[in-house]
Protein backbone atom coordinates (compact mmCIF):
# COMPACT_ATOMS: atom_id res chain seq x y z
CA UNK A 1 0.00 0.00 0.00
CA UNK A 2 1.08 3.83 -0.35
CA UNK A 3 -0.42 6.66 1.22
CA UNK A 4 -1.31 9.64 -0.17
CA UNK A 5 -1.44 13.01 1.37
CA UNK A 6 -4.16 15.28 0.24
CA UNK A 7 -2.73 18.79 0.34
CA UNK A 8 -4.42 22.11 -0.16
CA UNK A 9 -3.46 25.68 -1.13
CA UNK A 10 -4.52 29.07 -2.03
CA UNK A 11 -3.45 31.50 -4.90
CA UNK A 12 -2.01 33.40 -2.07
CA UNK A 13 0.42 30.97 -0.79
CA UNK A 14 3.97 29.70 -2.04
CA UNK A 15 4.48 26.42 -4.05
CA UNK A 16 5.93 24.75 -0.63
CA UNK A 17 2.81 26.24 1.58
CA UNK A 18 1.05 23.28 1.67
CA UNK A 19 -1.51 22.00 4.42
CA UNK A 20 -1.79 18.33 4.98
CA UNK A 21 -5.31 17.51 5.51
CA UNK A 22 -5.38 13.92 5.79
CA UNK A 23 -3.81 10.40 4.18
CA UNK A 24 -5.57 7.69 2.44
CA UNK A 25 -4.12 4.28 1.56
CA UNK A 26 -4.89 3.22 -1.78
CA UNK A 27 -3.68 0.19 -3.65
CA UNK A 28 -1.21 0.80 -6.68
CA UNK A 29 -2.11 -1.06 -9.89
CA UNK A 30 -0.34 -3.22 -11.71
CA UNK A 31 2.29 -1.76 -14.19
CA UNK A 32 2.55 -2.02 -17.96
CA UNK A 33 5.85 -1.75 -20.60
CA UNK A 34 5.40 1.25 -22.35
CA UNK A 35 7.55 0.69 -25.16
CA UNK A 36 10.44 3.39 -24.23
CA UNK A 37 12.61 3.49 -21.68
CA UNK A 38 10.06 4.13 -18.60
CA UNK A 39 7.15 2.08 -17.03
CA UNK A 40 3.94 3.02 -16.93
CA UNK A 41 1.19 2.19 -14.53
CA UNK A 42 -1.80 0.72 -16.34
CA UNK A 43 -3.94 3.36 -16.16
CA UNK A 44 -1.23 5.47 -17.11
CA UNK A 45 0.69 6.61 -14.44
CA UNK A 46 4.70 7.19 -15.67
CA UNK A 47 7.70 7.23 -14.13
CA UNK A 48 6.40 4.56 -11.48
CA UNK A 49 9.18 1.76 -12.64
CA UNK A 50 12.47 2.27 -14.36
CA UNK A 51 13.81 5.87 -15.61
CA UNK A 52 16.73 7.63 -17.15
CA UNK A 53 17.57 10.08 -14.69
CA UNK A 54 17.85 13.11 -16.63
CA UNK A 55 14.59 12.73 -18.12
CA UNK A 56 13.03 11.55 -15.23
CA UNK A 57 14.35 15.21 -13.02
CA UNK A 58 13.49 17.30 -16.50
CA UNK A 59 10.24 15.85 -16.92
CA UNK A 60 9.52 16.19 -13.18
CA UNK A 61 9.82 20.62 -13.25
CA UNK A 62 13.74 19.90 -12.02
CA UNK A 63 15.33 22.08 -14.80
CA UNK A 64 16.18 21.71 -18.24
CA UNK A 65 17.99 18.77 -19.53
CA UNK A 66 21.03 20.05 -19.24
CA UNK A 67 20.37 21.55 -15.74
CA UNK A 68 19.29 18.99 -14.30
CA UNK A 69 22.76 16.74 -15.71
CA UNK A 70 24.70 19.34 -14.48
CA UNK A 71 23.02 18.95 -10.91
CA UNK A 72 23.57 15.26 -11.12
CA UNK A 73 27.35 15.78 -12.51
CA UNK A 74 27.64 17.85 -9.64
CA UNK A 75 26.45 15.04 -6.98
CA UNK A 76 23.20 16.54 -5.89
CA UNK A 77 21.31 13.30 -6.53
CA UNK A 78 21.26 10.07 -4.70
CA UNK A 79 19.79 6.51 -5.27
CA UNK A 80 19.42 4.42 -2.57
CA UNK A 81 21.69 6.45 -0.14
CA UNK A 82 24.31 6.42 -3.25
CA UNK A 83 25.91 9.19 -5.06
CA UNK A 84 24.88 8.67 -8.92
CA UNK A 85 27.05 11.55 -11.37
CA UNK A 86 25.74 9.37 -14.65
CA UNK A 87 22.84 11.38 -16.23
CA UNK A 88 22.31 8.08 -18.08
CA UNK A 89 21.34 5.91 -14.70
CA UNK A 90 18.19 4.25 -14.91
CA UNK A 91 16.70 4.71 -11.63
CA UNK A 92 13.23 3.24 -9.77
CA UNK A 93 12.01 7.03 -8.66
CA UNK A 94 11.49 6.02 -5.37
CA UNK A 95 15.20 5.74 -5.02
CA UNK A 96 15.93 9.11 -6.01
CA UNK A 97 16.85 11.68 -3.54
CA UNK A 98 17.87 15.64 -5.14
CA UNK A 99 19.12 17.21 -2.32
CA UNK A 100 17.97 14.80 0.30
CA UNK A 101 14.73 15.15 -0.59
CA UNK A 102 12.45 12.51 -2.57
CA UNK A 103 11.12 13.05 -5.96
CA UNK A 104 7.96 15.47 -6.41
CA UNK A 105 5.59 12.88 -7.29
CA UNK A 106 7.00 11.14 -9.92
CA UNK A 107 3.59 9.18 -10.49
CA UNK A 108 2.04 11.68 -11.92
CA UNK A 109 -0.84 14.13 -10.28
CA UNK A 110 -4.94 14.85 -9.95
CA UNK A 111 -6.36 17.98 -8.47
CA UNK A 112 -9.22 19.27 -7.95
CA UNK A 113 -9.75 23.14 -7.67
CA UNK A 114 -12.36 26.09 -7.00
CA UNK A 115 -11.96 27.93 -10.18
CA UNK A 116 -12.30 31.46 -9.49
CA UNK A 117 -13.35 33.75 -12.15
CA UNK A 118 -11.15 35.42 -14.30
CA UNK A 119 -8.78 32.81 -15.73
CA UNK A 120 -8.59 30.59 -18.89
CA UNK A 121 -8.08 26.76 -18.75
CA UNK A 122 -5.71 27.01 -21.93
CA UNK A 123 -1.73 27.58 -21.50
CA UNK A 124 -2.24 30.06 -24.58
CA UNK A 125 -0.47 33.15 -22.74
CA UNK A 126 -2.25 35.15 -25.44
CA UNK A 127 -5.74 34.28 -23.81
CA UNK A 128 -5.24 35.69 -21.05
CA UNK A 129 -4.19 34.88 -16.87
CA UNK A 130 -4.65 30.94 -16.39
CA UNK A 131 -5.37 28.62 -13.79
CA UNK A 132 -1.68 26.82 -13.79
CA UNK A 133 -0.60 30.53 -12.06
CA UNK A 134 -2.20 29.11 -9.13
CA UNK A 135 -0.14 25.86 -8.97
CA UNK A 136 3.33 25.82 -7.63
CA UNK A 137 6.17 26.72 -10.45
CA UNK A 138 8.08 23.36 -11.09
CA UNK A 139 4.57 21.89 -11.40
CA UNK A 140 4.13 24.42 -14.36
CA UNK A 141 7.56 22.95 -15.84
CA UNK A 142 6.43 19.34 -15.98
CA UNK A 143 6.12 17.16 -18.98
CA UNK A 144 3.78 15.75 -20.01
CA UNK A 145 1.74 19.30 -18.67
CA UNK A 146 -1.19 19.45 -16.58
CA UNK A 147 -4.05 20.39 -18.17
CA UNK A 148 -7.49 20.43 -17.59
CA UNK A 149 -9.92 17.35 -17.61
CA UNK A 150 -12.55 20.02 -19.65
CA UNK A 151 -12.80 23.46 -19.75
CA UNK A 152 -14.65 25.71 -17.82
CA UNK A 153 -15.11 29.11 -19.84
CA UNK A 154 -13.17 32.49 -18.28
CA UNK A 155 -16.03 33.88 -15.76
CA UNK A 156 -17.46 30.04 -14.90
CA UNK A 157 -16.35 29.21 -11.42
CA UNK A 158 -16.04 26.44 -9.52
CA UNK A 159 -15.03 22.78 -9.75
CA UNK A 160 -12.15 22.18 -12.38
CA UNK A 161 -10.09 18.57 -12.35
CA UNK A 162 -6.57 19.42 -13.38
CA UNK A 163 -3.82 16.24 -14.08
CA UNK A 164 -0.71 15.10 -16.43
CA UNK A 165 -2.46 11.92 -17.05
CA UNK A 166 -3.82 11.75 -20.56
CA UNK A 167 -5.46 8.60 -20.49
CA UNK A 168 -7.44 10.11 -17.65
CA UNK A 169 -8.27 13.47 -19.27
CA UNK A 170 -9.48 10.91 -21.75
CA UNK A 171 -11.43 8.25 -19.67
CA UNK A 172 -13.10 11.45 -17.99
CA UNK A 173 -14.12 13.37 -20.75
CA UNK A 174 -15.65 10.58 -22.91
CA UNK A 175 -19.52 11.19 -23.47
CA UNK A 176 -19.46 6.83 -23.14
CA UNK A 177 -18.74 7.52 -19.44
CA UNK A 178 -22.08 10.18 -19.34
CA UNK A 179 -20.17 11.73 -15.98
CA UNK A 180 -22.56 13.98 -14.34
CA UNK A 181 -21.48 17.95 -13.90
CA UNK A 182 -23.57 19.46 -11.59
CA UNK A 183 -23.91 23.41 -12.47
CA UNK A 184 -25.90 26.07 -10.57
CA UNK A 185 -26.97 29.24 -13.15
CA UNK A 186 -28.23 32.71 -12.49
CA UNK A 187 -29.90 34.03 -14.91
CA UNK A 188 -31.35 37.40 -16.50
CA UNK A 189 -35.22 36.35 -16.71
CA UNK A 190 -37.60 34.08 -14.36
CA UNK A 191 -36.78 30.14 -15.12
CA UNK A 192 -39.94 29.03 -17.23
CA UNK A 193 -41.52 25.77 -15.74
CA UNK A 194 -41.63 24.35 -18.86
CA UNK A 195 -37.67 24.41 -19.10
CA UNK A 196 -37.42 21.02 -16.87
CA UNK A 197 -38.89 19.22 -19.08
CA UNK A 198 -37.70 20.48 -22.79
CA UNK A 199 -34.13 19.94 -20.96
CA UNK A 200 -34.79 16.51 -19.85
CA UNK A 201 -36.46 15.06 -23.71
CA UNK A 202 -32.97 15.01 -25.42
CA UNK A 203 -34.47 17.12 -27.99
CA UNK A 204 -32.88 20.64 -27.33
CA UNK A 205 -30.69 22.10 -30.18
CA UNK A 206 -28.03 24.19 -30.09
CA UNK A 207 -27.29 26.42 -32.34
CA UNK A 208 -24.54 25.66 -34.94
CA UNK A 209 -24.50 21.95 -33.59
CA UNK A 210 -26.26 19.34 -36.13
CA UNK A 211 -27.09 16.92 -32.56
CA UNK A 212 -29.59 17.55 -30.66
CA UNK A 213 -28.54 17.53 -26.53
CA UNK A 214 -28.62 14.40 -24.12
CA UNK A 215 -31.14 14.15 -21.45
CA UNK A 216 -30.35 17.26 -18.88
CA UNK A 217 -32.19 17.69 -15.58
CA UNK A 218 -32.79 21.34 -14.56
CA UNK A 219 -34.24 22.13 -10.76
CA UNK A 220 -35.49 25.75 -10.20
CA UNK A 221 -33.71 27.00 -7.11
CA UNK A 222 -34.94 30.39 -7.40
CA UNK A 223 -37.17 33.16 -9.52
CA UNK A 224 -34.30 33.49 -11.67
CA UNK A 225 -31.63 30.50 -10.87
CA UNK A 226 -31.61 27.24 -11.87
CA UNK A 227 -29.56 24.18 -11.41
CA UNK A 228 -28.66 22.14 -14.13
CA UNK A 229 -26.96 18.66 -14.39
CA UNK A 230 -25.28 17.30 -17.72
CA UNK A 231 -23.48 14.10 -19.08
CA UNK A 232 -21.97 16.19 -22.04
CA UNK A 233 -19.35 18.33 -22.06
CA UNK A 234 -19.88 20.77 -25.29
CA UNK A 235 -18.38 24.11 -25.67
CA UNK A 236 -20.73 26.44 -23.63
CA UNK A 237 -23.34 23.79 -23.39
CA UNK A 238 -25.14 25.44 -20.40
CA UNK A 239 -25.16 29.02 -21.77
CA UNK A 240 -26.30 27.64 -25.08
CA UNK A 241 -28.62 25.57 -23.62
CA UNK A 242 -30.04 28.50 -22.07
CA UNK A 243 -29.78 30.97 -24.78
CA UNK A 244 -31.94 28.59 -26.77
CA UNK A 245 -34.78 28.90 -24.48
CA UNK A 246 -34.21 32.44 -24.59
CA UNK A 247 -32.37 33.37 -21.39
CA UNK A 248 -29.17 34.55 -21.02
CA UNK A 249 -26.72 33.58 -18.10
CA UNK A 250 -25.60 35.93 -15.56
CA UNK A 251 -23.36 33.81 -13.29
CA UNK A 252 -22.01 30.12 -13.69
CA UNK A 253 -20.82 27.85 -11.15
CA UNK A 254 -19.87 24.00 -11.21
CA UNK A 255 -20.63 22.46 -8.14
CA UNK A 256 -19.48 18.80 -8.88
CA UNK A 257 -18.08 16.61 -10.83
CA UNK A 258 -19.68 13.19 -10.53
CA UNK A 259 -20.05 12.86 -6.70
CA UNK A 260 -16.70 15.08 -5.92
CA UNK A 261 -17.70 18.07 -4.51
CA UNK A 262 -16.34 21.81 -3.80
CA UNK A 263 -18.50 23.29 -1.56
CA UNK A 264 -15.32 23.15 1.14
CA UNK A 265 -12.44 24.61 -1.35
CA UNK A 266 -12.41 28.78 -1.32
CA UNK A 267 -12.08 30.61 -4.94
CA UNK A 268 -8.36 29.87 -6.13
CA UNK A 269 -7.89 26.78 -3.69
CA UNK A 270 -6.46 23.10 -4.93
CA UNK A 271 -6.36 20.05 -3.23
CA UNK A 272 -4.47 16.76 -4.58
CA UNK A 273 -6.62 13.54 -5.21
CA UNK A 274 -5.03 10.41 -5.15
CA UNK A 275 -4.57 9.31 -8.88
CA UNK A 276 -7.12 6.11 -8.79
CA UNK A 277 -9.86 8.76 -7.41
CA UNK A 278 -11.99 7.89 -10.14
CA UNK A 279 -11.33 4.49 -10.67
CA UNK A 280 -14.54 3.45 -10.63
CA UNK A 281 -15.24 5.65 -14.14
CA UNK A 282 -14.51 3.23 -17.05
Amino acid sequence: MQTFSWLMTTAGQGAGEVAPLASLDVTLPRYAWSGFSTWVLADGCRHCGVSRLDQLLASLGYGSRREVTQRIKDGQVTVGGRVVVNPATKVDPSEVRLEEQALDHPGGLLLMMNKPAGLVCSHDEREGPNVYRLLPERWRRRNPAITSIGRLDKETTGLLLLTDQSQLVHRLTSPKHKVPKRYRATLDREVDPNWGALFAAGTLQLDGDPKPCAPAQLVPIGPRAAEVVLTEGRYHQVRRMFAAVGATVMALHRSHFGDLGVADLQPGAWRELPLDFFNAIG
